[in-house]
């Protein structure tokens, strides 16, 4: 994609609620279902002709012992009547304390990145993890385990010395995660990933996710997130990093 594209896509998604929208649903330990809905749009004209329209969705349902997490997302990017980009992604996570501390968890992850030249990436996994700090201002957690990752290309990449135009691998997953209640209606969480490929000692992949939001009324709030993914080897013509600040408008359904 030539340069100028890129940047107009770019542009597009830090002025629009974007593709990895991280607001916050309100979770409660009552076995009640609660959503979250971010929806943009932008259009751009004149020297150049864009468009970006973006949905994304979270839906929890929580108790005092575990806790169902499902999310999808979507982008799509028009330029000029020509280049347009797609990205896709949802999946799940179910998590269920085994005592005070020590909770076990699962998850199923699906994406379609055209920009990272990615027509499929199916990630499962699972693990323990340990709650180190449960309050209600602030909680903080680790956990660690084993998953399988599968990716399928839009054009073939090389893979252990072999172009291939798709690939599987087991990744150990190692992450802290914390949230924070700054007053009642400012909350903030973050969270790393650490994702080592076991196939390949030397590559590994990282997601870092941060994210502010401030309630305006009982159900819109304004959010402010950071995101960043590292692929220690994305392939060729490809950037290691790729950085998202984003701001955006959610509804909740409580």
């Amino acid at each position: 994609m030539p340069p100028l594209s890129r940047l107009i896509i770019a542009t597009a998604c830090l002025a629009a609620a974007p593709f990895a929208t991280w607001a916050q649903v309100t979770v409660k330990n009552d076995g009640q279902w609660r959503a979250l809905f971010t929806a943009g749009a932008s259009v751009a004209s004149g020297n150049s002709d864009s468009t970006t329209i973006n949905l994304s969705g979270e839906a929890v349902k929580a108790s005092t012992i575990d806790k169902l997490t499902l999310n999808a997302r979507g982008l799509y990017v028009n330029n000029n009547d020509a280049d347009s980009e797609k990205r896709l992604s949802a999946g799940g996570a179910y998590q269920r304390d085994l005592n005070e501390r020590i909770f076990g968890f699962g998850q199923l992850d699906a994406l379609r990145d055209e920009p990272a030249n990615l027509s499929s990436r199916i990630s499962v996994g699972g693990g323990l993890g340990l709650h180190l700090v449960r309050r209600d201002d602030l909680t903080f957690d680790v956990s660690a385990g084993l998953g399988y990752t599968h990716e399928r290309y839009v054009t073939p990449e090389v893979q252990d010395g072999v172009s291939r135009d798709r690939y599987r691998n087991t990744e150990l997953l190692l992450s802290e995660e914390s949230t924070h209640k700054f007053s009642d209606t400012t909350t903030f969480r973050q969270k790393l990933t650490v994702l080592p490929n076991l196939r390949n000692n030397d590559q590994y992949r990282a997601v870092f996710d941060t994210g502010l939001s401030v309630a305006m009324t009982q159900r819109l709030s304004l959010t402010a997130t950071i995101s960043h993914r590292y692929d220690s080897d994305p392939g060729p013509g490809l950037k290691k990093g790729d950085t998202l600040f984003v701001t955006g408008v959610s509804f909740r359904i409580d």
